[in-house]
């Protein structure tokens, strides 16, 4: 019993230090992006992204696959799946996922706030629980905006717990400043996934 007391202090101030400073996960990390997901599931974002055959999506951060080859697989053989993370041990890991399911994922690593896409390159795009890592989230959100083609969607996935959590009310005032709206959300405040288009 004393060791719990400062045990959890110590957790509640590293994760208040990291929501302050936002990172992403690192590689050696990566259980924590590998668990299943109870309110945020595949299904879930399925049905809110709404991929179809012969799409182009980008996943932002897709950490180690648990979304992407569900969209890829929907996307079929003339769809494509486009991976995007500045962790190139992520991409790597992915990569091999995809492969070893039968199915292609085109990485490329980088900046989210500086994305080396040409403008409305791609159908959709997806984020699951990335966007509170990115230090400039209306810059990033921008760059979305702008690789999106007209009518294009972005599903933000958020789940509670996650010390840098964008909650819905911060992700509608984030996603005005970048020209987005929240056009539906699946799920309550404490996992969900936001569909924003073009405002």
């Amino acid at each position: 019993m004393r060791l719990a007391l400062p045990l959890a202090a110590a957790v509640i101030a590293a994760a208040l230090w990291w929501r302050r400073n936002p990172s992403a996960c690192p590689y050696n990390q990566r259980f924590w992006v590998q668990a299943p997901h109870p309110l945020i599931t595949r299904e879930r974002m399925l049905r809110v992204l709404e991929p179809g055959p012969g799409e182009r999506i980008l996943e932002v951060g897709p950490g180690t696959g648990y979304y992407s080859l569900d969209v890829a697989r929907a996307l079929g053989p003339d769809g494509r799946l486009d991976i995007f993370d500045l962790q190139p041990e992520m991409l790597g890991h992915t990569e091999r996922r995809a492969r070893d399911a039968g199915l292609a994922v085109h990485p490329c690593q980088g900046d989210a706030t500086s994305l080396p896409y040409e403008d409305a390159s791609f159908d959709g795009a997806l984020l699951v629980t990335v966007l509170g890592e990115i230090p400039d989230q209306v810059r990033a959100l921008g760059e979305l905006r702008r690789v999106l083609k007209p009518g294009g969607r972005l599903v933000v996935g958020e789940l509670a717990g996650d010390p840098h959590v964008v909650f819905p009310r911060a992700l509608e005032r984030r996603a005005g400043e970048a020209g987005m709206r929240v056009e539906r959300r699946d799920g309550t405040p404490l996992g969900y996934f936001a569909r924003l288009v073009a405002a």
